[in-house]
């Protein structure tokens, strides 16, 4: 038996409100995105930088990413800026778990540094690892020449019905991983979609 819910775009709005709503009252930054035209899934993007979240630096991944999940299909809830912090990243994304995004993608905090420990933050969330898209990004990172690409910790896998995802912070590194990415996440979320709940 297939349980199916097919949310008319009004719902989908109030959804999206509703995970805005309740990120913002826990005292994370949203930044509302607009809807694309065909609908793969839905996102949400989680920043994770320091100098960024203390309103020091602008944030530019955030709007890349959201402007490359749009172009893939994916209408992005929102935002979410975070410091370099364990607990502050793993609330975050299982925030969005809980919301019912598709796809949440970390940005940042990926590399060997003291500070880099969105890995850490993310693996317990995770039900199931998804190897082949952390090494694949890695993978095709290097092949274009991205350093950081190599000494990226990040991981993928699948949290409920929500797929997750941490990639390096870097603008090149951004742009790689979401081509490499969009049609992977693609694949995964139409698998996911049609399992029997």
């Amino acid at each position: 038996m297939t349980n199916e819910i097919e949310l008319a775009p009004a719902m989908m709005t109030e959804l999206a409100a509703t995970l805005s709503a309740s990120l913002s009252s826990a005292g994370y930054t949203v930044t509302g995105m607009e809807k694309p035209g065909d609908m793969v899934g839905r996102a949400l993007v989680v920043v994770v930088d320091d100098r960024t979240a203390h309103g020091d630096e602008e944030d530019h991944s955030g709007p890349l990413v959201t402007e490359l999940l749009a172009e893939s299909g994916f209408l992005v809830d929102g935002v979410v800026v975070v410091s370099a912090d364990e607990v502050e990243i793993r609330n975050a994304l299982n925030t969005a778990v809980i919301g019912g995004v598709d796809l949440v993608i970390s940005v940042g905090g990926t590399g060997v540094s003291p500070r880099d420990v969105t890995p850490e933050a993310t693996v317990d969330l995770l039900d199931r690892e998804l190897l082949g898209i952390s090494e694949a990004l890695r993978a095709s990172g290097l092949s274009a020449g991205i350093v950081d690409a190599g000494v990226s910790r990040g991981l993928a896998g699948i949290s409920g019905s929500t797929l997750v995802v941490n990639i390096a912070g870097s603008r090149a590194a951004v742009r790689d991983g979401m081509a490499t990415l969009s049609p992977l996440a693609v694949q995964v979320i139409g698998q996911l979609s049609r399992l029997d709940i």
